[in-house]
């Protein structure tokens, strides 16, 4: 190259006196004109080929020609023709001696070929549909950057030699710089969108400047790009996991192949290959991942190299720096010039940070997308034996924790490897510096460890001993909210309180605990760098009186002394998020390599013409492949349009043979075909969260004439003129707001809509009314019914539809033992005529059903009966049945996709989770520190000046020390200046320890008092709430929300405080340095305010907006968990994983953004810092003369953590405003409408009131709610004493709403009730309800002993207790058991029968044995039996008080004194049973159908 610059010439390419060794550097001609002209063309030449290859590979659409676009060509060949002129001019000038013009010749061409390769990509890139260019972008920049030495160079010989002298090459060379600059500005815009892809106006905003203005909301978030959307990820990662798993199976029937026989290995050898088959299922897991999201990750680590390379310059260039300061002949070029490197590798480390955080968090979000997506569409196919195995709780609990798990892993896994070599690097630095003394440093690093270490056990421990009580406390509030009625009924509130504030206490005091051994260990870590340096320092000294500590031997080695917290800190947790990630993989593995359904259990066939649907050869069916079978030797054939019942006893195998039919159990042996499209009703109603609308047409186009008869054939028209928004009412979860038989109406009308071809119903009928029951046999199963035509197989306990079945199966122990019609199987006189026999008496008569063609209007279920229909179902005569009057109305043609419209709110009712929007209003803060006190706030505030005073102590004494004059080669007094050091460091660490112990004190005050607050306002609220308040959401309250304010608010104030007065003590020092620093913080002050202010505003809404899209998502995982057999029956897989995508997405959608917004901030967050580097160290080199330079290594050290300091304010900030919304939320509930006061102070109640057990209504109106019509209207009545009454009438007529009138469940919206003529209204409600007594329709259960369930207030002896149990039949069962009466129940109850459960109900109600009971009987399949005992003991045991039934069973009031009819809120008759028979109004219509008379 030299040889070449000589031919023109030239100096030499490089002269060290020309460019370093001297007070005005420069670099050679040469180098200008070659170098410094080449290395933009280098960069643009080598890496074009891999551009154009990324461009041909994303295509985006095609880009209109813009203005942008055109300026770009434009300025492009401006350029390009500055280059050619050039070239020109010198070939004409200078053609004779050509040969010394060669580097002039060839770097203009050089230059302008580049350019015009620059303006093919622009080209290329309007095609492809790229809009900005990072790669062109960078080139412009390098071709600036490598300007500007000779645009220097140029002004300086102008103004040496004046610019007349070569006026052309000077006009020529700025005209160029000029367009330079200018393509550079045009390269920071976007162009337009491509073709076809309007970008939305709201995607051009910048959503931080949109959320400062106003609170964000969902539609302001950009569009999730097309890379991160479900779709994209799940469909390429779906093929190669399945190929995976094909390898996994491959290898497990190798293994199986190669076991040994004997018995006992064979055990072990199972339980080996379980293990290997979860190691090998995680490892093939990550894997899959890795090969999907790995390349893009690996782009991320290469930042991180970088990033570390620039941040171990840093101290380098600070050394030189202070080596700067100390020569005092070194020209100030030079200190400019270190300033601006340690500015620049600042930025430069800053930018690829954050770009390494952002390619983890993209990653991390991509990898959430594919498990989830995964594991959902895995809970689609999972066979029922592998379903036994992971609860409902479990599969969410992959989604939610696991999926978390692998998102931290992929962001500090590089830290794993990349953390030793870190920590290396800074002992072979600091070995450099101070000698073998480095190794005491790592001998405090050692011991610092083990300690945090034995901490972290111990706190682990701790942890789970608290969750221990969480969990309790949790599941504990889960069962208070399910059985709350049942609460509020007894009065039980006060004794569940209690036990609830039990394990609260338990749990606060292990995280009192656990807190202190914490703040112990931030101590310890906060200290670190302070011991680190002791220990060096002092051992450097101690070693030899000539070394001296010196200000560059101190700062650089603080500098690198800091840089080493960061890997120590981050290796364990690297770790340990590493082992809980291969565990999260292993679960994960595990789950999506279960086994699934075989699709050849059934054989699915089109109809065909021949006769038969369903067809089951020689099948034996087990619910799992090792279990034992639960069908054998099954034999059925059904025609088509058959109807056929299958009877036996309870767990005979009736749901099994449905199943079998589906596909959903493991097939032994045998064949099964299913001709057809399928309809499946499941024993336990199935129901989404949606409007009843949406449960019955189940993703199918509304079809108006067919959906109304659907809905009148399923009795649904009643209910739904009761639903406040008819059928675009919101159901809530698992039907909350559903009776037993509406869900199951509902789950009916879902299977008669599809106008399947087979109905496959087990049992639908069961936990309807009788004579609904019998209303929807006729008009949908039976054979006038609207499924005649259909193949119909039912599972049924009603006897009185068998005569009606073509074919009936009888299955006694999983095989069919008779089959036959209904004559043929009575005159064989098997099991099944005893069976028929014995339960004859008890059903209603047979006379009461074969009703042939009477058509009778019936008040009851307000009768819609069909004509004959006219097959066109155009227009049709309904006849509307009432009592009063018939009247015929002409239904107009409807065209089939008419959509009423309903008022929006009308039908909601779970609320929402709502996102708060705007800041969080300092009234939470005030709440919070409210709670806590001022008295202890104060003296934490002054605790943290004390620490930080200690710390800005031992710093600038180091400074002293590091000036201290060298006399005969040692430093004076070095022994007292340690010691000074060594004290001033221990008080910092012991403040340390007491303020964090301070503030996780304050925390638990806190705490304590905010889950007593919400505890009391959710038992205080009345039942009206519960009913709208999903208890997802109050649990979420008293789980998420309580933890948050438990650890996450106290963590980030410790976190906040702590950096606030580091920062305080920063400035201080650089002001001591360089006083003339303000003129630059000040307005640096001002800007970090202004973005940070920017910041918080956005990220509290995103981080709300995302929280609130993410339980969608497990709402609807639990949904289809639960009701996966439902889904695969009605074939609608693919809808609900659409569904599940685009909740995964909409969530991703606002979680994307956040952490966007994080980098966004942390990038202008560290600019600003590094601003600080740039003023200390600029300052410092102008002020070389008067200052020293162990004040000058003190002021920029310090400087150099500004940056790390403002992002943990920053983020420590931002937790606690997005945690105190916790505050927000648990306050919520404070002002909610509350029930009456539980006692009334001084109220003169007699002890034993009521006495009599009269009952008196005056005029007594009831509502559910404002604004909806009274649900009991004038209600005026006297119940005598004794007396015994029974309530009638159907759905919604008003029974139950008297006796929640009677508890005051519901206020009265008009009149009164007195009770033994006390007015109810104006004693305490526990003062009511706990001298009256209910035996509640549904048996509810606490877990806890027996003996909590009858008596939580321990108020009755052990011999009372007993005696209750004798005459609720349930002492045998009970003193057999192991515990007797402190048998745990399980939650719910579910470890009794459903009868045990009932019993136990009216135990209770004997126990407490007052003058009032009110029954709201059972209508759930109770058995005979256990019916029989409830209605026996209560005619004996009740006989002296004044008992109320809520009947649903007319045969069990008959006896009663007197009975009440109730009709839409009036009573419209009352008399003793038998005058009201003889009177022939509604009453003896109900009895003629139930066949009582």
């Amino acid at each position: 190259m030299d040889a070449f610059c000589r031919l023109s010439g030239l100096d030499p390419l490089w002269d060290w006196n020309r460019t370093w060794y001297t007070a005005n550097p420069d670099l050679t001609q040469c180098f200008q004109n070659t170098v410094l002209v080449w290395v933009p063309c280098i960069y643009l030449w080598l890496l074009v080929p891999f551009y154009c290859l990324h461009l041909y590979c994303h295509d985006r659409g095609r880009i209109q020609m813009s203005c942008l676009c055109t300026a770009k060509m434009v300025l492009g060949f401006l350029l390009a023709s500055f280059g050619f002129v050039e070239f020109f001019y010198i070939l004409l000038e200078r053609s004779q001696e050509i040969q010394q013009h060669m580097v002039f010749l060839l770097s203009p061409i050089i230059r302008s070929m580049t350019v015009i390769l620059a303006l093919c990509i622009i080209q290329l890139e309007r095609i492809r549909g790229c809009r900005s260019s990072v790669f062109l972008f960078l080139f412009w920049v390098l071709a600036v950057v490598c300007s500007l030495v000779p645009l220097r160079a140029k002004i300086q010989l102008a103004m040496d030699e004046g610019i007349a002298s070569d006026i052309v090459r000077y006009l020529a060379f700025f005209s160029y710089f000029t367009i330079q600059l200018a393509q550079l500005f045009l390269c920071c815009f976007a162009d337009q969108p491509p073709e076809g892809k309007a970008i939305l106006e709201k995607e051009r905003k910048m959503l931080v400047v949109k959320g400062y203005r106003t609170p964000l909301e969902a539609e302001d978030l950009w569009t999730l790009r097309e890379e991160d959307t479900s779709h994209k990820i799940i469909s390429e990662l779906q093929e190669d996991w399945t190929a995976e798993c094909a390898k996994i199976q491959k290898q497990e029937k190798a293994l199986a192949s190669g076991v040994a026989m004997g018995s006992r290995l064979q055990d072990q050898a199972q339980l080996l290959r379980k293990l290997q088959k979860e190691q090998i299922s995680g490892f093939f897991l990550l894997r899959t991942l890795a090969r999907n999201f790995g390349p893009y990750f690996l782009t991320g680590t290469l930042c991180i190299i970088f990033h570390d390379a620039f941040m171990f310059a840093i101290p380098q260039v600070l050394s030189l720096l202070l080596g700067f300061m100390r020569d005092e002949d070194a020209p100030l070029w030079k200190g400019y010039f270190y300033a601006t490197l340690m500015f620049l590798l600042s930025c430069l480390q800053s930018l690829f940070n954050h770009q390494y955080m952002y390619t983890c968090f993209t990653v991390g979000m991509r990898v959430k997308t594919a498990v989830m997506g995964l594991v959902y569409r895995k809970s689609l196919v999972i066979n029922s034996s592998s379903r036994r195995t992971c609860t409902v709780g479990e599969i969410v609990n992959l989604v939610s924790a696991d999926t978390q798990k692998l998102m931290d892993f992929v962001v500090y896994f590089n830290a794993v490897w990349l953390a030793p070599i870190e920590i290396a690097l800074c002992l072979f630095f600091l070995w450099q510096h101070l000698g073998p003394s480095a190794l005491a440093g790592i001998a405090t690093v050692i011991l610092i460890f083990p300690l945090n270490g034995f901490i972290a056990k111990k706190r682990s421990k701790l942890q789970e001993i608290q969750m221990k009580f969480m969990d309790g406390r949790i599941r504990l509030m889960n069962e208070i909210l399910n059985g709350i009625k049942i609460l509020k009924f007894y009065a039980w509130e006060k004794a569940f309180l209690e036990q609830v504030l039990g394990y609260r206490e338990k749990e606060l005091k292990a995280l009192k605990k656990s807190q202190i051994l914490y703040s112990i260990s931030i101590a310890s870590f906060n200290s670190s760098s302070f011991l680190i340096a002791f220990a060096m320092f002092g051992v450097y000294v101690g070693l030899d009186d000539r070394n001296v500590l010196d200000a560059q031997k101190v700062f650089v080695s603080m500098a690198l002394i800091n840089i080493l917290k960061t890997p120590l800190s981050q290796l364990p947790f690297a770790i340990s998020t590493t082992m809980q990630a291969v565990v999260s993989l292993r679960r994960l593995g595990k789950y999506l390599c279960s086994e699934e359904l075989k699709v050849d259990n059934v054989s699915k066939a089109p109809l065909s013409s021949d006769g038969e649907d369903v067809v089951l050869e020689n099948g034996t069916f087990s619910w799992s492949a090792e279990g034992p079978p639960c069908l054998k030797r099954i034999n059925v054939r059904v025609p088509r349009g058959s109807l056929v019942a299958v009877v036996g006893h309870v767990g005979s195998g009736k749901s099994s043979l449905l199943s079998a039919m589906l596909g959903e159990t493991e097939k032994r042996s045998g064949q099964v075909s299913v001709k057809g499209s399928v309809a499946y009703v499941p024993q336990q109603a199935w129901i989404q969260n949606a409007t009843v609308q949406d449960n019955i047409i189940f993703g199918r186009e509304k079809l108006k004439t067919w959906y109304h008869r659907v809905l009148e054939a399923c009795a649904l028209l009643p209910d739904l003129d009761i639903l406040p928004a008819g059928d675009a009412t919101e159901i809530g979860e698992k039907g909350l707001n559903l009776s037993g038989g509406q869900k199951q109406r509902v789950s009916l009308a879902r299977a008669v809509y599809r106008k399947a071809d087979v109905y496959l119903l087990d049992d639908p009928l069961s936990a309807v009314d009788a004579h609904v029951g019998q209303h929807i046999f006729d008009k949908v199963i039976g054979p006038k019914g609207v499924l005649r035509d259909k193949t119909r197989i039912l599972v049924t306990h009603g006897m009185s539809f068998l005569p009606q079945a073509d074919l009936i199966l009888v299955l006694v122990d999983g095989e069919i033992t008779e089959s036959g019609s209904y004559q043929e199987l009575l005159s064989r006189h098997g099991a099944f005529a005893d069976f028929i026999h014995t339960f004859a008496s008890t059903e209603r008569k047979e006379s009461a059903i074969q009703r042939a063609g009477s058509r009778r209007s019936n008040a009851r279920l307000s009768m819609v009966d069909f004509m004959p229909f006219s097959r066109d179902l155009s227009q049709e005569q309904l006849i509307g049945g009432d009592t009063t009057n018939t009247n015929l109305q002409n239904m107009e043609p409807v065209s089939e996709t008419d959509q009423e419209q309903v008022p929006e709110d009308l039908g909601k009712l779970t609320e929402v989770d709502k996102a708060r929007t705007g800041r969080v209003r300092l009234e939470m803060y005030k709440k919070y520190f409210k709670t806590i006190g001022l008295a202890i706030i104060i003296p934490i505030v002054f605790l943290y000046a004390f620490q930080q005073g200690a710390s800005l102590a031992y710093n600038y004494w180091l400074s002293m020390w590091a000036d201290d004059p060298v006399v005969n080669g040692t430093q004076i007094d070095a022994d007292l200046k340690l010691t000074v050091f060594g004290a001033l460091g221990f008080v910092q660490g012991v403040a340390i320890f007491g303020t964090t112990v301070a503030i996780s004190i304050c925390g638990i005050i806190a705490s304590r008092q905010l889950h007593m607050d919400l505890l009391i306002n959710v038992l205080r609220s009345p039942m009206s709430f519960f009913e709208c308040t999903p208890s997802g959401n109050l649990l979420n309250r008293f789980a998420k929300e309580i933890d948050a304010i438990d650890c996450m608010v106290p963590e980030g104030l410790k976190m906040m405080l702590s950096y606030v007065f580091k920062l305080m003590e920063v400035c201080i020092i650089v002001l001591m340095a360089t006083p003339f620093a303000i003129v630059i913080i000040l307005p640096l002050a001002f800007l970090y305010a202004f973005v940070q202010s920017f910041y918080v505003a956005t990220s509290c809404q995103l981080r709300r907006l995302e929280a609130v899209s993410r339980s969608p998502i497990y709402t609807h995982f639990n949904e289809t968990v639960q009701g996966a057999s439902v889904i695969r029956a009605f074939g609608e897989q693919s809808r609900f994983i659409l569904q599940a995508n685009q909740r995964v997405d909409f969530n991703q959608t606002s979680y994307f953004p956040r952490f966007v917004a994080t980098r966004w901030l942390a990038v202008n967050l560290e600019f600003v810092g590094n601003g600080v580097v740039l003023a200390a160290a600029i300052l410092s080199v102008m002020g070389k003369s008067t200052l020293s330079p162990g004040i000058v290594g003190l002021a920029v050290s310090h400087s150099l953590q500004v940056t790390g300091i403002l992002s943990w304010i920053v983020r420590s900030w931002t937790d606690v405003e997005n945690n105190i919304v916790s505050v927000e939320r648990v306050n919520e509930y404070a002002d909610t409408a509350k029930e009456a006061s539980w006692s009334i102070e001084g109220s003169s109640l007699p002890q034993a009131w009521p006495q009599k057990g009269t009952i008196e209504f005056q005029d007594y109106g009831l509502q559910y709610r404002k604004g909806l019509e009274l649900a009991l209207k004038g209600i005026t009545l006297n119940i005598q004493e004794r007396e015994k009454v029974g309530l009638v009438g159907r759905t919604g007529a008003g029974k139950s709403s008297l006796a929640l009138g009677i508890f005051r469940i519901l206020e009265a919206a008009k009149g009164k009730i007195f009770i033994d003529g006390v007015n109810i209204a104006e004693i305490g409600l526990h003062d009511l309800r706990s001298r009256i007594t209910i035996i509640p329709q549904d048996p509810v259960l606490f877990s806890g002993s027996l003996r909590m369930n009858l008596d939580p207030f321990d108020t009755y002896t052990d011999e009372e207790v007993w005696s209750s149990l004798e005459l609720a039949h349930l002492k045998n069962f009970v003193s057999n058991l192991p515990d007797k009466l402190n048998y745990e129940c399980s939650e719910g109850g579910e470890n009794l029968s459903l009868g045990q459960r009932q019993l136990v109900c009216l135990a209770r109600a004997l126990l407490r044995k007052t003058k009032i009971l009110v029954l709201d009987e059972a209508t759930a399949a109770v058995d005979l039996e256990t019916d029989t005992l409830i209605q026996s003991t209560i005619r004996t045991q009740f006989e002296d008080c004044t008992v109320l039934t809520i009947a649903h069973r007319l045969n069990t009031i008959m006896d009663y004194t007197r009975v009440i009819v109730m009709d839409r809120g009036h009573i419209s008759e009352m008399d003793s049973p038998a005058n009201l028979i003889s009177q022939r109004g509604q009453f003896y219509r109900m009895c003629r159908e139930a066949g009582l008379v």
